[in-house]
């Protein structure tokens, strides 16, 4: 479903990613491993258009889309729900929702996506009227998750997820991103807590220093005594 060939991003001088090469098959779940500074975020960016790639090709169902703007993008069916939430906090939580359907036309897709989100995240239903500002941590992160899935995405790329959220939900949010691909959506996952991202995930793949070092099975990784060392506090 999605082809990263020779991907190089820089910010100014700094070379942030270096040639690198990943791909995640139509209904994996696909996790990117790596510390802070090693380049996770802007690849998400890269894919969805909010960094311009300095070389490389990114290639979503065999078409070319590294030179395409970032809504023609969603039009494609990638969706990506990015890392601190970023939610409208003067919006509610409905009004936040309608607009991660803005590229959509058909208004009775819009109130099947809102039906769908809401049996996925009940306590969004709970507060559709609230203003999203006024919500907690975990209730933003929901937010944030259904307002990418309003697309109708295909392919949805997250960042860090579970990040500041407490245990018990970081275990809620992980059930419904497995859910989320049980309906059919691919999930190329950036996460901080890796554990919980390999025993959700697929593959992975780990970055280091915007390089690609290793990639396996999520089962081989989670075992793997470098990445244990490195990620897992083995």
């Amino acid at each position: 479903m999605l082809r990263v060939k020779n991907l190089s991003v820089n910010y100014g001088n700094v070379q942030a990613l270096k040639s690198i090469n990943l791909e995640v098959k139509q209904g994996e779940i696909v996790t990117i491993l790596g510390a802070n500074g090693a380049g996770k975020t802007t690849t998400l960016l890269a894919i969805s258009g909010l960094l311009k790639p300095k070389t490389g090709q990114i290639l979503y169902k065999d078409q070319e889309v590294q030179d395409i703007a970032t809504h023609q993008r969603i039009k494609l069916g990638i969706a990506h729900v990015p890392e601190g939430r970023r939610v409208f906090a003067t919006l509610t939580v409905e009004e936040n929702l309608h607009l991660g359907s803005f590229t959509l036309k058909d208004k009775k897709q819009i109130k099947q996506n809102l039906k769908m989100v809401y049996a996925l995240f009940p306590r969004l239903q709970e507060r559709r009227k609230q203003l999203a500002g006024t919500l907690s941590g975990g209730e933003q992160q929901m937010l944030a998750i259904a307002r990418g899935l309003m697309a109708n995405p295909k392919l949805l790329l997250l960042d860090e997820p579970s990040l500041g959220l407490a245990p018990l939900l970081v275990k809620s949010i992980f059930a419904t991103i497995k859910e989320i691909n049980q309906q059919g959506v691919t999930i190329l996952l950036v996460e901080q807590n890796a554990r919980a991202a390999l025993k959700l995930a697929h593959r992975g793949y780990v970055l280091e220093v915007g390089k690609i070092v290793l990639t396996d099975t999520a089962k081989n990784l989670l075992t793997n005594p470098q990445v244990s060392k490195a990620y897992l506090g083995g």
